[in-house]
């Protein structure tokens, strides 16, 4: 069964500051790598069909497929790569507090998918107030 990773987004405040960032950080091609310090002991799992969930200032809105889980260098110096893939999916905004570094997320725990034909390209803060208000 897959295994989700989740963790908080430092520096955007939307799915669209992320992709900002992305575009002007990387190279045509090169695969998006997201580095942490610390391995996770159940890589192997998240690998096999896990998503890594993004928080933005206190609510997961999107996550992307985890493709690889990889670690580089030796003692101290050890650090982990999580390769993902580019495609990113919009879930249900759902409140999440704050915590440092990454955390496991099971299944049964993750938000659903947002139905993006549904519900077309609702901003996310908008889509946070529906949220709060129960609409959504």
């Amino acid at each position: 069964m897959a295994l989700h990773m989740i963790k908080l987004v430092v520096g955007a405040a939307t799915i669209e500051d992320l992709l900002e960032w992305r575009a002007s950080h990387s190279a045509a091609g090169e695969p998006w790598i997201l580095r942490t310090r610390m391995t996770p002991k159940r890589g192997a799992e998240m690998v096999d069909g896990g998503s890594i969930y993004r928080v933005f200032k206190g609510v997961i809105l999107c996550r992307q497929k985890i493709l690889a889980v990889n670690t580089v260098g030796e003692g101290a110096a050890a650090r982990c790569e999580v390769t993902l893939d580019e495609t990113i999916v919009r879930v249900a905004p759902t409140p999440r507090r704050a915590f440092q570094g990454w955390r496991y997320l099971e299944p049964k725990d993750a938000p659903p998918d947002l139905d993006v034909e549904a519900f077309g390209d609702v901003p996310d803060d908008l889509a946070r107030q529906l949220r709060e208000a129960g609409a959504w």
